[in-house]
């Protein structure tokens, strides 16, 4: 059995579809209006296809869209992010996958991108192409009466104060705290003026609609918009007409520890909820101790999220910034793409070139990018086995200056 991979024709796009949807065993078929909508936004040079040499029909999906991700110390690198892979359980070990990231991959290279992202549904895929997981987030489930919290108290912090808002008022106040949290948040991707029109409701899919919401924004005592949380809730009563219903955070942005506590206390408040969940956060967030008692917070994942996958090491490298100084060579082995070599990376400068020098450590591209944006401890992986110290104390250096003060986070999914 046989197939060809290529960048699907627009024409293509309805079975495309319908075979990304099996991938995620997702049985609701495409619309005519989906189909529509997505031509509009799919770039279908980046939007490949395997389909089978005897029948013709599609069997497997990829495709990659331009991401920015923020790195420690706020710049915004660019990166080919990827989404909607799939390949049919009727074709796999066939070598599709690793057809379409190589394309992927060697196309993301020669624009000139600087890494690639992804988010895992399975661990074991993507190790195998280059990728390390860079970020991880955890969940937590709120026993409301066990917290301590007094909702008859004033709102701590700067004054500020929290305001229910539609998803008009959304739309027309995210964009820009967004771009205020993500470019102070390591792990934070960009979002573009689509993500904001899918996210509130504007626009929808079939087999993907929009679940109705309550939004709030926090301001501070200067009107500024420092916070904003979308959450739901469910409808649980008992027959003595006890309230056990649970308030579920869909996404919470704060651009000040202010005005997250804030908003954490006021999701604590409302009336009738005795159980707050607050979705997927940095595995560091504050809400697990900013409760008086931090035992009514109890975690329910922690997983990782954010893979990354280095393409250019010396603008990866020279793009971030580091909390200490130091030298480190680093030999960066890369089976499957464009990142091997030997690199001098100067810490105290924010430099990094190729070089010829001994190597101080030797490492995989994968390993590589599970440093990269300071979430995990070099000393770790080499007792894994993940880094080879060819320099005494040098990876001990390492985890020093690659880890970050807070740990990064993205809070999108993609």
């Amino acid at each position: 059995m046989s197939a060809d991979v290529r960048p699907i024709a627009v024409s293509e796009l309805p079975e495309w579809l319908r075979t990304n949807q099996v991938g995620f065993l997702n049985a609701v078929p495409p619309t005519a209006a989906d189909i529509a909508q997505l031509t509009e936004v799919f770039d279908f040079a980046r939007t490949q296809g395997g389909f089978d040499a005897d029948t013709g029909r599609c069997v497997a999906t990829f495709r990659s869209f331009p991401q920015e991700l923020t790195v420690p110390g706020g710049a915004f690198v660019p990166s080919s992010a990827v989404t909607n892979v799939t390949v049919a359980p009727t074709h796999r070990r066939q070598g599709l996958l690793t057809r379409m990231m190589a394309a992927d991959l060697s196309a993301a290279h020669a624009r000139g991108d600087v890494l690639s992202t992804l988010i895992s549904a399975e661990y074991p895929i993507y190790g195998r192409y280059g990728y390390g997981p860079a970020t991880s987030v955890s969940e937590w489930e709120i026993d409301v009466p066990r917290t301590g919290l007094d909702p008859r108290q004033p709102l701590p912090g700067d004054g500020g104060r929290i305001d229910l808002v539609d998803e008009a008022e959304v739309r027309e106040l995210g964009p820009a705290l967004h771009e205020r949290v993500r470019a102070a948040t390591p792990g934070a991707v960009s979002r573009d003026a689509r993500w904001w029109q899918v996210n509130t409701g504007a626009e929808t899919l079939s087999h993907s609609p929009y679940t109705p919401s309550f939004h709030a924004v926090y301001r501070t005592a200067q009107g500024e918009v420092a916070g904003l949380v979308r959450y739901v809730t469910d409808d649980n009563w008992t027959d003595a007409k006890v309230p056990l219903n649970t308030l579920k955070v869909m996404r919470l942005l704060a651009v000040s520890p202010e005005a997250e506590r804030a908003l954490w206390r006021f999701l604590c408040s409302v009336d009738w909820v005795m159980k707050v969940r607050t979705g997927y956060r940095a595995p560091d967030d504050l809400v697990a101790r900013l409760l008086p008692d931090v035992r009514a917070a109890r975690m329910l994942t922690s997983a990782d999220w954010l893979w990354v996958r280095l393409l250019d090491v010396v603008r990866a490298l020279g793009a971030r910034t580091y909390a200490v100084p130091g030298v480190l060579v680093l030999e960066v082995v890369d089976k499957t793409g464009p990142a091997g070599g030997r690199y001098r990376l100067d810490a105290g400068a924010g430099e990094c070139v190729r070089t010829e020098e001994p190597a101080d450590l030797r490492l995989d591209v994968g390993t590589l990018g599970s440093l990269y944006l300071g979430d995990e401890s070099a000393v770790r992986l080499a007792a894994l086995g993940e880094i080879t110290e060819e320099r005494p104390g040098a990876v001990a250096l390492a985890d020093v200056v690659f880890r970050t003060a807070r740990r990064p986070w993205c809070p999108d999914i993609f």
